[in-house]
């Protein structure tokens, strides 16, 4: 039914939850699944930073993409761990709810399986409610909100 399934992960309970579920999914439909985390860009911040002291400081949106990776990389592993194979991370810049709607459609997504609700603070709440209603309403596939 389901040929390619993508998961927005962004580390918090809600997003762990919809990975296990889509595993299972993954399984069941031998679909390939696709990890997504988004970092939002600081680009005002950088480019100040960058004219006051250029080779000194790691950038914001180096240290967030980063951040994405390693969150991706262990979202990866915790799918394979779960049995889930054809498994493939990804980060992306920009607004969550842009970011992950734009990747559904341009991979030809089958079905969104996402937490409710993500992180909050520094990395500006990555998964709030919002997003997850934004993603449901806007998107061209299904969406499942874990």
């Amino acid at each position: 039914m389901y040929q390619r399934i993508l998961v927005p992960v962004d580390g918090s309970q809600g997003s762990l939850k919809a990975l296990d579920h889509a595993a299972k999914l993954q399984q069941d439909n031998d679909a390939e699944l696709y990890l997504l985390c988004v970092f939002k860009h600081h680009s005002l911040f950088e480019a100040s930073l960058s004219m006051v002291r250029p080779n000194d400081v790691q950038l914001p949106d180096e240290a967030l993409k980063e951040y994405a990776s390693s969150v991706a990389e262990q979202a990866k592993q915790l799918a394979s761990d779960a049995g889930a194979e054809q498994v493939r991370a990804f980060v992306k810049g920009g607004r969550p709810s842009r970011a992950i709607i734009r990747f559904a459609k341009d991979n030809n997504v089958d079905l969104i399986v996402m937490g409710s609700r993500g992180t909050s603070g520094d990395v500006d709440g990555y998964f709030l409610g919002s997003v997850s209603q934004r993603v449901a309403s806007l998107s061209h596939c299904p969406v499942l909100i874990v």
